[in-house]
């Protein structure tokens, strides 16, 4: 795959998480992709590892929006800068140290997500944002 459908498939991934579509998104992953949330040392396997992964943010954030602000790629590797919003109203965020239960705050955050693809699909994530600053944003910590 060329550069540029590489990075295409990777929007398309963002699309799906917006349009809420994770079984379309599904189909963008290798059947043995790991996607990894850095800060809360978790992995995710598979197409259903990923829809897992989704689903843990839209269950906390049902209204989670992203918006990519920097995308980069090369030849088999993509990565992007987005912000993602929303109100964590709906269910519990699951964290590393168990789950925060909603708190009706918004968060408004800078996350770095870094993929490597392979014959057109993803075949590894690994996503990078201050915890910190979204636990402070959801009044967790001061």
């Amino acid at each position: 795959m060329s550069t540029e459908e590489n990075a295409n498939i990777v929007r398309e991934h963002y699309s799906a998480f917006n349009k809420r579509d994770f079984g379309y998104g599904a189909t963008l992953v290798d059947p043995k992709v790991r996607w990894t949330n850095i800060p809360f040392a978790t992995t995710y396997e598979g197409p259903e590892g990923y829809k897992a992964f989704l689903k843990m943010w839209t269950t906390a954030f049902s209204d989670a929006r992203i918006e990519i602000t920097n995308l980069i790629a090369s030849g088999d590797w993509v990565t992007v800068e987005f912000t993602g919003k929303g109100t964590h109203q709906s269910g519990p965020l699951i964290g590393p140290k168990g789950s925060i239960p909603p708190t009706g705050k918004s968060i408004d955050l800078s996350f770095c997500e870094i993929f490597k693809l392979k014959n057109g699909k993803i075949s590894l994530a690994r996503l990078y944002f201050d915890a910190a600053t979204m636990l402070r944003q959801l009044e967790k910590i001061p």
